[in-house]
C-alpha cells in the first residue's frame, strides 16, 4: 500500500516531469550539444526551474569575452543563458503547487525537513525518468550531459545527488571543477 508522503512525492514528481520535459525538449529543439542540464531550486526547496549550458553557447560566451571567463562559468546555472529556460510556458503550474502546500517557515524543524526532503526526492524522480526516457541523448551521447537536482546555494547534497544521477566516470571534469 502506497502511504501519503509516497502519493505527495509522485503528485510532485509527475508536475515537474512534465514542465521539464516539455521545457528540455523545447530547448533541445535548438540543436545544440548540451553538457549541463539541471533542476535548480532554493535551499528551502521552492519551486524549481531548469538551467543548461550548451557547447554552443559557452563558446559564444567565450568570444563575447574571454575564455578565462569561460571557464568560470562554465557550470553555472546562474550565467547560462538558458538559466529559467520556459518557466513561465512550463512551470507556472508547478510554481503554484509549491505555493498551495504549506509554506516551510510555517513548519516545525520535524516537519520542514520531512517537506524538503519530500520536494528534493520528487525533483530528483522526474531527473530520473526523463533520464530513462533518453531525453538528455537529444542531440548528444547522454555520457556527455551532466544531469542534477541543484540546491542554490550548493551544498553537498549536490554532489551527493549528482553521483545518483550521472555514472562518476562520465561526470569526472564536474566533480573536479564543481562537485561542491
Amino acid at each position: 500500500m502506497i502511504d501519503e508522503k509516497q502519493k505527495e512525492a509522485e503528485k510532485l514528481s509527475d508536475l515537474i516531469l512534465e514542465a521539464s520535459k516539455k521545457a528540455f525538449l523545447d530547448l533541445f529543439s535548438n540543436g545544440e550539444q548540451y553538457y549541463y542540464c539541471v533542476l535548480i531550486t532554493s535551499g528551502e526547496a521552492f519551486f524549481p526551474y531548469i538551467s543548461a549550458c550548451s557547447v554552443e553557447s559557452l563558446s559564444r560566451y567565450s568570444k563575447e569575452h574571454s575564455e578565462e571567463d569561460a571557464k568560470k562559468i562554465k557550470w553555472s546555472y546562474a550565467d547560462s543563458e538558458y538559466c529559467s529556460f520556459g518557466y513561465e510556458l512550463y512551470f507556472k503550474s508547478v510554481g503554484l503547487y509549491f505555493q498551495e502546500r504549506l509554506g516551510i517557515n510555517e513548519l516545525d524543524d520535524d516537519a520542514w525537513e520531512q517537506e524538503f526532503n519530500l520536494r528534493i526526492l520528487a525533483m530528483e524522480r522526474a531527473m530520473k525518468h526523463l533520464d530513462s526516457e533518453g531525453i538528455f541523448n537529444i542531440n548528444q551521447l547522454r555520457e556527455n550531459v551532466f544531469i542534477n537536482v541543484e540546491v542554490m546555494p550548493p551544498d553537498s547534497t549536490n554532489t551527493e545527488r549528482a553521483l545518483i544521477l550521472n555514472e562518476s566516470k562520465n561526470i569526472t571534469e564536474w566533480l573536479t571543477e564543481a562537485a561542491e
